[in-house]
Order: C-alpha cells, then structure tokens, then sequence
C-alpha cells in the first residue's frame, strides 16, 4: 500500500465493518452493471414490441454489460456533469452498434431507481440470511440453558427469576418479528418500471405511434425481465420516496433488535454472568490490562444509533419531492441508502459473532440468583406458616422485618443473604431451617421457563429455519 492510499477519507463501513458481500452489492460495477442490464431489457422489449432494433445491437449490449471503463465514465461526467449520460456514452463506445437505441424513450430515473429497487431487495435478502443464522445459533442456545434459573429484571432491578434460556428466546423473538418484515417489504417491492420524463409514459407513447397496449405491455416485459412481478402503478419522475422511508423503516427495526441484544449482553457481562467472544490475543484496554470490554456489543450499539438516525432521514427526504420530483433526494439517497444497509450488515456480523461465541458463567449466575431468591420466596414461606397453623398478617410482618433487615446487611457488606437464618432463629416464625432452604429451590420459581423455551423453538422457530436455513459464510470481525 504506498503513501497515497493514506491521503483521503474513506468510509469505515468500508475498511472495518461491512462484509464483503454487502460492500459488493452496493459497489460501483454492481450499480452500473445493473444500469446496463437495464438499457438491454429496456431494448430486448422495445424489440419484441416491434420497435426496429438490429439484433447486432442487442448482441452488442449483452457482451459489453461488466466491461465498464470506469476512466472514460470520469472523462465524460467532467464533461456534461451528468452521471447518467456519461453512462450511456461510454456503453455506446464499449457497444457500437447500439448506441443510437440506448435509452431510447428513457428518462435518467429509469436505470437510477430501477436499480436502487434491486440493489435494495438483494441487500434485504442479505440481511434475511444474516437474521436466519444469528437465530439458528441463539435456537442452540437457548435450548442448551433452557433449565438455568437466573435473575429477571424489571426496572433493572431484581425480579422473579426466568432462565438463561427463556430470556434469549426474547432476543429471537425480536429477530423474527424483523424476519417477518423483511418477507414482506421483499415480496412487495415494486420495481419502477417504464414511465418516462413525469410518469406519463409520453415518450413511449410516441414511439408506439400511439399504441396505449404496447406501452403497458413494454412496462410488464421490462419488469417481468428484472425478476419482479410488478411495477409501481402510477409514479412521478421517480418512484415514490415514501417506498425508501418503508425499507429503512425495516432496516432500522434489524438496527434496534440487534441495539436491544447488545445491551441486555453489555449489562450481563457487567454482572459477570455472561460474556461476548474474546479472543486469547485481544486487549481490552491500553491501561487496564485486566479489561474484557464488551466491544462488539458497544459497536452494535454505536452503528445501531447510526442506522436509527438515518431512518427518519427518509421520511424527510419523501415530504419534500415537490410535484412529479425534485433533486434534492439525489445526494442525500446516495449516502443514506447504502450506509443504512452497510451498517446494519455491519452490526449483524457481531450479532453472529457473538451469538455464536457467548460464555455462560453459571456459578456467577447461581451467586447472584442465591443473593436475591430469599426475598423472591416471601410469598411460599407465608403459605406455609398459614399451614402450620400461623396468621398471614403475622407471618407477613415477620418477613418484611426480616427481609429488610437482611437486606440492609447485605448492602452493609454481609457475605450473603441471611434472612433465611433470621427467619428460622426468631421463635414466633417457627419453620426450621432446612425447610426454609427447601423452599427455596431456584428451579421452583421459573414458571414454565423452560417449557416455554422448547415451545417456542419446536413450534416457531423451526418452521423457519426449516425453510430458510442456508449455509451462511459467517463474516470475520476485522476489527
């Protein structure tokens, strides 16, 4: 790498995040390739429909659709200062014999917007398969600490306790929610079709000497011939803003699930019950050389708030396309479109990392259970001094006073939770020790913890891991 390539600003997304396929996907030769392959079934149809274009022209186009010489496209855009026709011209000297028929008819927004709606549907089908291999491993997960009580929270304070399991079937939860927008902004993407300058389809109409039928059938073929089963009805110069403010509204929702993951993971490492992948070389801090940072959670977290700020940025971008269009969306599009996806594939990439590398502690979390399950048992021990013959409004003032005296201890330094031993030396309560233990057994305040986890799994999640479970190649965190 020589000293140049150290000189500019280049996008993190870029150098440290997003994974290769992504980056591909909203590269340069992707976005043109598919400019170009626009040109060639905008002219396949014209030809069909019986508009005169030699078939040496159509061969033309179809050998000449990846060899874009990307210097000439610069020389041209200085040249006429748009993006579009420097496109055209340098297809029309890669293919000769078409270039009189590129773009004939067409409008810059036939290949700018048909090609974002493919490069938007392909880059949520990677999202999909990101979403489908982070719920496989947190399946696994779940499954193997379905049993293992731990601490609920509510308010972040000690609650009744859940198990390790059943509180990462939360997580999928919300991955499957995702999923399930992801299923339908897909399957109900429109394509912009063929509509010309204001969405009249006026140039077209004229070129079909005023057949109404060949142009609509012009705009089937061409949208038919992209892979989608519909066009958008009725469209402006542009297809609707408001279908970018739908899909980043999906792409922010993966963004707050993953956002919502790493921070339940950030509070339970800070708690030592579980821990995000470390890896034997990694440093955690300059100073602190005992530091184990939740870094791929905090980086979750960072890109999400990224991702969550663009999303209304669309909405923004779609209140103020005056008309049949303005250009103002255009720069802004090119930034926020491919950064919201960059990103979240970004963020998804530590999500399986994490998922897949996560470290129980388990006696760090039965300590923790232990310190709090006395006052979760509360309600038990009044029932059983009502059946050993005692008053309930007795048996409750005895514990609250125990339980707060034990709780005072506690944060005064006590080695553990000793309300069970108060309990059983006061003489009033009457309830030996061991039964007071007994009583307490952490697996006894689960609920249906545990039988929930397996439900859930068998009944919800496999069905989709049955129909979407792919081989996913899982992305190295780089950095």
């Amino acid at each position: 790498m020589t000293d140049s390539d150290h000189s500019t600003y280049t996008s993190p997304l870029a150098e440290r995040y997003a994974s290769r396929a992504m980056l591909t996907l909203w590269g340069p030769s992707t976005r043109y390739g598919l400019w170009r392959r626009l040109w060639l079934a905008l002219a396949e149809s014209q030809q069909a429909l019986g508009i005169d274009i030699p078939d040496a022209a159509i061969a033309d186009m179809r050998a000449h659709l990846d060899d874009i010489d990307f210097a000439a496209v610069a020389v041209y855009e200085r040249r006429f200062r748009h993006d579009v026709m420097a496109h055209v011209h340098a297809f029309g000297d890669a293919a000769p014999e078409a270039r009189k028929f590129i773009h004939l008819g067409a409008t810059s927004c036939f290949v700018t917007d048909n090609a974002e709606l493919i490069l938007m549907r392909r880059g949520l089908s990677l999202l999909h398969e990101k979403l489908i291999d982070a719920l496989a491993a947190l399946d696994a997960f779940a499954r193997a600490w379905k049993d293992l009580p731990a601490l609920g929270y509510t308010h972040l304070q000690p609650a009744q306790l859940t198990t390790v399991g059943k509180r990462a079937t939360l997580w999928m939860q919300d991955i499957l929610l995702d999923l399930e927008d992801l299923d339908t902004r897909i399957a109900n993407l429109p394509f912009r079709g063929v509509k010309g300058t204001t969405g009249t389809q006026a140039s077209f109409l004229t070129l079909f000497g005023g057949d109404h039928a060949r142009v609509r059938e012009l705009d089937r073929r061409v949208t038919a011939s992209m892979g989608f089963t519909a066009s958008i009805p009725v469209s402006g110069q542009t297809y609707t803003r408001k279908v970018d403010a739908q899909v980043l509204g999906v792409v922010a929702g993966i963004a707050a699930t993953a956002s919502k993951f790493s921070g339940d993971i950030r509070m339970l490492q800070a708690f030592g019950e579980i821990e995000e992948p470390f890896e034997s070389q990694q440093i955690g801090s300059s100073a602190m050389a005992y530091k184990r940072n939740p870094m791929r959670s905090e980086r979750i977290a960072s890109l999400a708030r990224f991702v969550l700020s663009l999303e209304p940025n669309a909405n923004q971008t779609h209140a103020v396309q005056y008309f049949e269009r303005t250009l103002d969306d255009s720069a802004n599009r090119r930034l926020v479109i491919p950064e919201s996806f960059l990103a979240t594939d970004a963020l998804l990439v530590l999500m399986q990392n994490i998922v897949r590398g996560l470290e129980v502690h388990p006696a760090r979390i039965g300590r923790r259970v232990a310190d709090e399950l006395p006052f979760m048992a509360t309600e038990e021990l009044i029932v059983r001094f009502v059946q050993a013959g005692g008053d309930r409004q007795e048996a409750h003032e005895l514990i609250r006073g125990h339980s707060i005296a034990a709780a005072r201890a506690v944060k005064d330094g006590a080695a553990h939770n000793d309300m069970f031993e108060r309990l059983a030396a006061d003489p009033a309560f009457g309830i030996p020790l061991d039964d007071l233990r007994a009583a307490a057994e952490p697996s006894r305040f689960v609920g249906r913890a545990p039988e929930q986890v397996v439900e859930f799994c068998d009944e919800v999640v496999a069905p989709w891991l049955a129909r979407d479970r792919a081989v996913v190649d899982v992305e190295e965190v780089r950095v």
